[in-house]
């Protein structure tokens, strides 16, 4: 049976900039400081292991690169982490361990590509979900790979269905229509955008699918950074990336935060028979919605650019599972 009442918690934080033991060991902590104030689903930022490297260039100009770019690339593709794989298994411990579910973005490594993923655990510490980047933003391409529509989920548990869409994503309105068709009712939006216009475009959300919203940023300093890191900061003190994070209701009234300019832990104890109070006078992919003139049709299979003889398809394979 589905739990009505749930506590769930943002964390707005900076993780180890190249250094992912060291940022697990500090998500353990913070873990530990959610489940403390009772916190049942945890949300971490966009690339919190692995890292967002804000200001860096990779040396990269229009038709060339630069031999330093490459080594910060290399030193960037060594910190990432392998889902599945030995440091997704800790986190899991970590869910367990703290029994709660944890939805952190990771900078995941497959092969020589990196791609900016959600990662989503529940609290016997399975990993029951993934989600990868549909479209990185400006030179996050360079060095971030582009999902599929075969990591889209939306995770039915006992605490209410658990989605992601990871940052400039949330601006993707079909992207968002596929997740409100899954019925998302917790929609988890890890970030990195601290600009005063992220917390109305979460309201926007909030409203727009008739859900609960949870928004984590990244706080960045210079202290997070290795020494030789070249991007400039405003100052010593001040942060890179300045947080905002925040949790909306489904009719956009905010429930917490937005913060700035500190850590915070950030939770608040949601009601899910609110949705469909919200959903009396708008539900956009049912009520409100008009098949007749518009229709979405999403492609959920996983595309492989390399496939062997008898794989179904062209270049392509089903989802697993």
């Amino acid at each position: 049976m589905q739990a009505m009442k749930v506590r769930v918690a943002v964390v707005q934080d900076a993780p180890v900039m190249f250094d992912p033991e060291r940022t697990i060991a500090k998500v353990g902590d913070l873990l530990a400081a959610a489940a403390q104030e009772g916190a049942e689903v945890v949300l971490f930022p966009e690339a919190f292991v692995g890292g967002y490297p804000k200001g860096l260039d990779f040396g990269v100009r229009l038709g060339s690169r630069t031999a330093e770019g490459r080594d910060w690339f290399a030193r960037y593709h060594a910190s990432a982490i392998e889902a599945p794989g030995p440091l997704a298994d800790r986190l899991g411990g970590l869910a367990r361990a703290h029994r709660v579910h944890l939805v952190i973005g990771v900078v995941e490594r497959s092969g020589g590509t990196l791609y900016c993923s959600v990662l989503f655990f529940s609290p016997d510490g399975r990993m029951i979900g993934k989600h990868r980047k549909l479209m990185p933003t400006a030179l996050e391409r360079v060095v971030w790979g582009t999902g599929d529509g075969s990591t889209l989920p939306v995770l039915d548990t006992p605490v209410g269905k658990i989605g992601a869409v990871i940052c400039w994503e949330n601006y993707m309105p079909l992207l968002r229509t596929a997740m409100y068709a899954k019925g998302i009712e917790l929609y988890c939006a890890p970030t990195v955008d601290d600009r005063e216009t992220w917390l109305p475009s979460m309201r926007h959300v909030a409203l727009e699918g008739r859900c609960f919203v949870l928004t984590a940023s990244q706080l960045l300093r210079r202290s997070d950074c290795p020494p030789d890191y070249p991007a400039s900061f405003p100052a010593p003190d001040a942060p890179l990336i300045r947080g905002g994070s925040a949790i909306v209701g489904p009719l956009g009234e905010v429930l917490a935060g937005p913060v700035f300019d500190r850590p915070a832990i950030l939770t608040a104890e949601i009601d899910r028979g609110q949705i469909a109070r919200a959903k009396f006078d708008l539900d956009v992919v049912g009520h409100y919605a008009r098949p007749d003139v518009f229709r979405l049709v999403v492609d959920e299979r996983e595309l492989a650019p390399v496939t062997k003889s008898g794989d179904e398809g062209t270049g392509s394979r089903p989802a697993p599972g």
